[in-house]
């Protein structure tokens, strides 16, 4: 099928671009290794901004609490009762690469060949390594310079939501409903929505701006638990240690090497199957801890990843004599899609948002997790739609303009339907 782009938007002068450009230079990185909540008080540096510039378009009441969320509500300018709808992102980075002093670059009418990043000439996106990426030829591509990640994850579905609120206040005959925004951090660690106020916020439905390629719309999400795994082993003097130390180091890492080689690790899959993957080690000879994420999108298959862990550890205990461990699970967050097969209209009204902006739908099903994976376990059903974000948590992000800017149509066609059928 195909679909006609809107005229509404033809006149209309987008802010994504100088928003994204702006947001991605201040560092939003969390720690998952930190205790405090949010993990990191820089990512607070960008909430500030954004409170400040909502303020700055008309928004009143926008604030950032303690915990670093701000809140903000655009008031519905139409009389039908509508639901109140929630949009939602987060600010922080991932951490596995650095977003200290990013520098994003834009490349107009891109070419179509590899880009080369001028910070660091052995960083190269390359068209072969980055298949959607062949057909952005033409558009205006934003990337950052080679030695930070760009930040698209999930800065451009901040700046989305941003240019959302700019286009209904400089165009108030558009008529919607409540529209609440709702900008979170820590997400990147799995600690995203832990103290999110949703009384506060006061939402019937939620969309999370936190996909990818252009059109995508995903209502199903891994379920995810975390695994630890404590080897104790056997201290002693190393010069006296004959027949007494048991090095819990080599205990671990020889039940690292007995986990499958050629299946069940994100390395070996795709698609709809789920993994088991070692995040983090730590220890001395005395006494090891390594952290698992078990994923998949069968819930009761966690379990299954579990006892195999559990499993694995038995055997290898059985070749140390005097050694201990102990594995200690617990949730992150389940498939969304077990809640929203109750709200069909939450996803229809998506998908006809979507179809609206001029755009074929890409129903997919998102190997990993979003705020609205908790969001919708809480209350909130909280589908994720695309933002043009690519290659996440690597130096190679990258995000089309023009991707962004579909997005912007998108929720604003969407915040309309919900209005109309309200």
């Amino acid at each position: 099928m195909t679909y006609k782009p809107n005229a509404m938007f033809s006149d209309y002068d987008f802010t994504v671009t100088d928003r994204f450009m702006r947001y991605v230079q201040t560092d939003t990185q969390s720690d998952p290794q930190s205790a405090s909540f949010p993990s990191t008080e820089k990512q607070k540096n960008l909430s500030r901004l954004l409170v400040k510039e909502l303020g700055e378009m008309g928004i009143t009441g926008a604030e950032l609490d303690e915990h670093g969320y701000v809140y903000a509500t655009l008031p519905s300018n139409t009389g039908k009762k509508a639901p109140v709808i929630c949009f939602c992102s987060h600010v922080d980075t991932s951490p596995d690469c650095t977003g200290k002093g990013v520098k994003p670059l834009l490349h107009r009418n891109y070419n179509g060949k590899d880009i080369v990043l001028p910070d660091d000439a052995a960083q190269v996106i390359r068209v072969a390594d980055h298949p959607y990426l062949q057909q952005k030829k033409g558009e205006d591509i934003i990337t950052a310079s080679g030695t930070t990640l760009l930040g698209a994850d999930d800065k451009a579905g901040v700046a989305v939501i941003m240019d959302m609120v700019h286009f209904f206040t400089t165009n108030p005959e558009v008529k919607h409903g409540t529209i609440k925004i709702l900008f979170t951090p820590d997400e990147e660690i799995g600690r995203g929505v832990d103290k999110v106020d949703l009384k506060k916020l006061g939402a019937d439905f939620g969309y999370t701006l936190d996909a990818g390629e252009r059109g995508v719309f995903e209502d199903e999400t891994f379920s995810a638990d975390s695994v630890t795994i404590t080897f104790n082993g056997v201290s002693a003097h190393p010069g006296y240690a004959k027949g007494k130390m048991v090095n819990a180091i080599k205990v671990a890492s020889a039940f690292i090497a007995s986990l499958p080689q050629d299946w069940l690790s994100p390395e070996t899959t795709e698609g709809r199957e789920g993994f088991v993957h070692p995040v983090h080690i730590n220890g001395i000879a005395e006494k090891v801890s390594i952290q698992f994420i078990l994923r998949d999108f069968i819930t009761a298959k966690l379990q299954e990843y579990a006892s195999l862990l559990q499993q694995k550890a038995d055997e290898t205990l059985a070749h140390f004599t005097g050694v201990t461990a102990t594995l200690e699970i617990k949730e992150q967050y389940r498939n969304m899609k077990e809640i929203l097969n109750s709200h069909p209209k939450v996803s229809a009204y998506a998908i006809e948002a979507i179809q609206r902006a001029g755009i074929e739908p890409v129903l997919s099903s998102a190997r990993g997790g979003t705020d609205g994976s908790r969001l919708s376990f809480m209350g909130l059903p909280c589908p994720n739609l695309f933002t043009g974000e690519m290659a996440f948590h690597s130096k190679h992000e990258y995000v089309s303009v023009q991707d962004m800017q579909k997005s912007v149509e998108t929720i604003v066609h969407l915040a309309m339907i919900w209005e109309e059928k309200g």
